[in-house]
C-alpha cells in the first residue's frame, strides 16, 4: 500500500486519512486529554489503557432514567443483567451461574461492596442513591493486579460527585406503574477550607406482578439511604475526606420451603428479608510535588441481614437417629426419609438398624406435623486499611505501589455455627514506561494472602501503541484469581427451629436432620486472559470508539448451586469465553448524542450453569437529544438474544421539561419502558402483566 513504509508507519498514515487532518496534527500535539482511574489506579487517556474502560457519564445516568446501578450496567458492552427476583438483580460479565454473581468486584469510591462472607453484591440494597453518582468506570476484563482476588471478571467504580459541586438543595420525587414511589433530598454547602454533602433517599417497587402458575409474586423492596461526603482541605497540598452511609429496608421472599417427608402439607409463612447496612470510610491525600502523591485510607462496614419465618415439617425432621444417618450417608437417608412409610432396606447393618429406629418412630407419631421458627440470619463485617504511592521516577517512567490489610467476619449460626473470619494482606505495583512517543509498556503484579485462601501471585502486561495521543492499539496479558467465600469452603449449615408447635418429645427447640458442611480445602479459581483492542477519539467528528477481542479461560471453578442438600462444592469446573466487543460515543451535533455498545460472546462451561447467563449477542443503543426551551428526550434500546435461555428487549423513552423559576431549576419528566418480547426475564416466574410501565418524575434545586 506504501511501499518502503514501516508497518508501523503504515498503520499510522492510514488512520490518520480515516481520520481526517486534525487528528493527524493531534500527534504532536499536547492536548488535554480525558482520563480514568480504575484500570491501572493510574490516571491515564483512555488510549493508553492496558485494557477495556467503559464510562458512564453523570449525563447519561441522568438521561437512561435508571433507579438502580443494575439498569444502568445495560449500557456497557458483554455485561449480563439478570433477575432471580424483582429485588434480586444479578450482574455478569460475559456470564456465570443465574443465581450467585460472584465473580466481579464493585467499588463505591474505592470501598468494595463485595460480601466475603457469601461471595455475592446485594445489587438491590446499595446504600447509595443513583442522584449522587457523579460517573460509573467499568473495566471490562480480569483485574486481580490492581484490586486483589474476586476482580476476576471485571470492576465497577462507583465516584460519587464531590461535596464541592454539590452546593444548594435538590429535591426529587418519582412515581409509576408497579409501585414505583421513590425520593430524593440533598443539601450540600461549603465554608472555608471545606465542603459537605448530605442526602436521603427512598425506593420502592413491587417486583414481578405473577409467577409461572398466575400466582402473586411476593417481591416487592422498601429501601431508606442515608449519605454523607465531607471533604476538607487541610492544607493546600493535603485533603481529608470522608463518608457515612446507612441502609435499612426489606425485601420480600416467597414461602419456598418444600418438606421432605410425605402427607405434611409444609405450610408455613413468608421468608421476608430485613436488610441493614452501615459503611464509614476516611481518607487522607497528600501531594509532594507533581511528581509525586500519596494517600491512607480507611473503611469499615456491616452487612446485616435478617431472615426469620415459621416453616412445618413432619416430627420426624428432629429426630437423632435420621441425623446420624445423614452423617453416614446423605443418599441414604434422602431416600429414607422421602419413603418414610415404607423406607427402604440397606444391606449396612447400621444403616439397616437406624433405618427401622426411623420407621417405627415414623409409624408412632413421627408423621405427625410440626411448625418452627427458622433462622437463617447473616451479619458480616469488614474493616480495610490501605496505603498507596504514586511515584514520576522520570517523565517517562511512572511506578505505583501499594499495601492492603482487610478483616473479614462472618456472623451466622446457620451457616457458620457461629463466627468465621478471614484476614487477608495485599501487596501491589503498577510500572507504566514510555519507550517513546507512540509505545507504552506496563506491568503489575499483586501478591495476597489469605489466613483462609493461601497466598496468590497474579500478573498483568500490556502493550499499547499510540497512533496518536488520542488513539491507540492495546495487546494484553493477564492472570486473576477467586478466593472461595466462606460459604463455599467452610460452610457449617445447620437448621436450629425453635419455638416448636406442638412441642417434639417435650423439647421447645430442635435440630433439622439435614446437616452440610464445606470442603475446606478449596483452591482459588484461575483466569488466563487474553485481550487485543483499539481506542481512539476522532477530534473532528467527536467520536468515541473501542473495539475489543478476547479469549479468556478460567479453572478451577466452584459451580456447585449453594443449597443444604447434599451440596458438595469442588474446583472440578471450567469455562471459556471469546469473542468482540465495540462500544461507540458520537456527538452528532451540538444537541444530539448517539451510543452504541455491542457484545457477541462465545461461552464454553463443563457446568451448563455456568454458560445460562451468557447471551451471543447483546447490546444497546442510545439517542440523547436536547430540542432546545428546556425540552429535551433520550431514546435507549436494550436486547440480548438468550439470557438463560429468554430473550430480552425492550425500548426506554424518556421526555423532560427542565424550567427556571426565580432562580431554581425545576425538571419534569416521563419515562416509558416497552418491552418488544413477551418472554420472562431471565427465569420462568419472573413475570409482568403488563408490557409497558410509566413512571414520571419532578426534581427541584435552588
Amino acid at each position: 500500500m506504501f511501499p518502503g513504509t514501516p508497518p508501523a508507519r503504515r498503520l499510522l498514515l492510514l488512520t490518520a486519512l480515516l481520520g481526517g487532518p486534525a487528528v493527524a496534527d493531534d500527534l504532536f500535539i499536547d492536548t488535554d486529554l480525558p482520563q480514568v482511574l480504575t484500570a491501572t489506579r493510574l490516571k491515564q487517556s483512555p488510549a493508553a489503557v492496558p485494557g477495556s474502560m467503559t464510562v458512564l457519564d453523570s449525563a447519561l445516568i441522568h438521561a437512561s432514567g435508571a433507579r438502580d446501578v443494575p439498569e444502568l450496567l445495560r449500557l456497557v458492552p458483554g455485561m449480563m443483567i439478570g433477575y432471580g427476583a424483582g429485588n434480586q438483580p444479578t450482574v455478569n460479565y460475559h456470564g456465570s451461574n443465574v443465581n450467585d454473581a460472584r465473580r466481579m468486584q464493585v467499588l463505591i469510591d474505592g470501598r468494595s461492596v463485595y460480601r466475603a462472607g457469601l461471595a455475592t453484591v446485594d445489587w438491590s440494597d446499595i446504600p447509595l442513591a443513583i442522584e449522587d453518582i457523579e460517573r460509573i468506570e467499568v473495566f471490562r476484563g480480569p483485574n486481580t493486579v490492581s484490586y486483589g482476588a474476586n476482580a476476576l471478571m471485571a470492576v465497577v467504580n462507583i465516584l460519587t460527585r464531590r461535596p464541592a459541586d454539590s452546593h444548594g438543595t435538590r429535591l426529587k420525587i418519582t412515581r409509576g406503574q408497579d409501585g414505583i414511589n421513590d425520593f430524593y433530598a440533598s443539601q450540600g454547602l461549603g465554608w472555608d477550607g471545606g465542603d459537605l454533602r448530605l442526602s436521603m433517599s427512598g425506593l420502592q417497587d413491587d417486583g414481578f406482578d405473577k409467577n409461572q402458575y398466575g400466582q402473586d409474586y411476593r417481591d416487592s423492596r422498601r429501601l431508606t439511604r442515608f449519605n454523607l461526603s465531607v471533604s476538607h482541605s487541610l492544607a493546600p497540598d493535603q485533603t481529608l475526606d470522608w463518608q457515612l452511609a446507612a441502609k435499612e429496608g426489606s425485601n420480600q421472599r416467597p414461602y419456598t420451603y418444600k418438606p421432605v417427608f410425605p402427607f405434611v402439607t409444609g405450610r408455613g409463612d413468608n421468608a421476608d428479608l430485613d436488610a441493614k447496612d452501615y459503611a464509614g470510610s476516611l481518607r487522607w491525600s497528600i501531594d509532594f510535588n507533581p511528581e509525586h502523591s500519596l494517600y491512607v485510607q480507611g473503611s469499615a462496614q456491616q452487612f446485616d441481614r435478617q431472615q426469620v419465618w415459621r416453616a412445618c415439617d413432619a416430627t420426624l425432621a428432629f429426630s437423632p437417629e435420621l441425623t446420624r444417618l445423614w452423617q453416614l450417608d446423605p443418599n441414604y437417608a434422602e431416600r429414607v426419609a422421602r419413603n418414610a412409610n415404607n423406607p427402604p432396606n440397606s444391606r449396612d447393618p447400621v444403616l439397616q438398624g437406624l433405618r427401622n429406629q426411623i420407621k417405627s418412630q415414623w409409624d408412632n407419631g413421627g408423621s405427625r406435623e410440626v411448625c418452627g421458627d427458622v433462622d437463617q440470619s447473616t451479619r458480616e463485617t469488614r474493616y480495610d486499611l490501605e496505603i498507596q504511592d504514586t511515584l514520576s521516577l522520570t517523565d517517562s517512567l511512572r511506578l505505583l505501589s501499594g499495601l492492603n490489610y482487610r478483616y473479614d467476619r462472618a456472623d451466622s449460626q446457620t451457616y457458620f455455627n457461629g463466627r468465621l473470619d478471614d484476614r487477608t494482606w495485599r501487596l501491589f505495583g503498577q510500572l507504566e514506561w514510555r519507550a517513546d512517543e507512540h509505545w507504552i509498556l506496563q506491568g503489575g503484579a499483586m501478591f495476597e494472602n489469605s489466613q483462609l485462601s493461601g497466598t496468590s501471585l497474579t500478573p498483568r502486561v500490556a502493550v499499547n501503541y499510540l497512533i496518536t495521543p488520542r488513539q491507540g492499539l492495546r495487546a494484553v496479558y493477564s492472570e486473576a484469581v477467586r478466593s472461595p467465600d466462606m460459604f463455599e469452603n467452610n460452610v457449617n449449615w445447620s437448621y436450629t427451629v425453635r419455638n416448636l408447635t406442638p412441642n417434639v418429645l417435650g423439647l421447645r427447640d430442635g435440630e433439622y436432620f439435614v446437616k452440610t458442611r464445606g470442603p475446606g480445602n478449596l483452591d482459588q479459581e484461575r483466569m488466563r486472559s487474553r485481550e487485543l483492542g483499539y481506542n481512539g477519539f476522532f477530534s473532528d467528528l467527536d467520536l468515541n470508539l473501542d473495539v475489543k477481542l478476547f479469549y479468556d479461560e478460567i479453572t478451577g471453578m466452584i459451580s456447585e448451586p449453594l443449597k443444604n442438600n447434599q451440596y458438595i462444592a469442588s474446583n472440578a469446573n471450567r469455562a471459556r469465553f471469546s469473542g468482540s466487543e465495540t462500544q461507540l460515543d458520537w456527538r452528532l451535533s451540538p444537541r444530539d448524542r448517539l451510543r452504541v455498545s455491542y457484545a457477541y460472546v462465545d461461552a464454553w462451561a463443563s457446568n451448563p450453569d455456568d454458560r445460562r447467563l451468557s447471551a451471543h449477542n447483546s447490546g444497546s443503543v442510545g439517542w440523547l437529544r436536547d430540542w432546545g426551551s428546556g425540552w429535551s428526550s433520550a431514546l435507549f434500546y436494550y436486547g440480548d438474544d438468550a439470557l438463560n435461555q429468554y430473550r430480552y428487549e425492550r425500548v426506554d423513552l424518556r421526555v423532560a421539561k427542565r424550567l427556571r423559576i426565580h432562580g431554581s431549576s425545576v425538571e419534569l419528566a416521563a419515562l416509558w419502558q416497552q418491552r418488544l418480547d413477551d418472554q420472562p426475564t431471565t427465569v420462568e416466574q419472573n413475570r409482568y402483566d403488563s408490557r409497558h410501565r410509566l413512571s414520571v418524575s419532578a426534581e427541584l434545586e435552588f
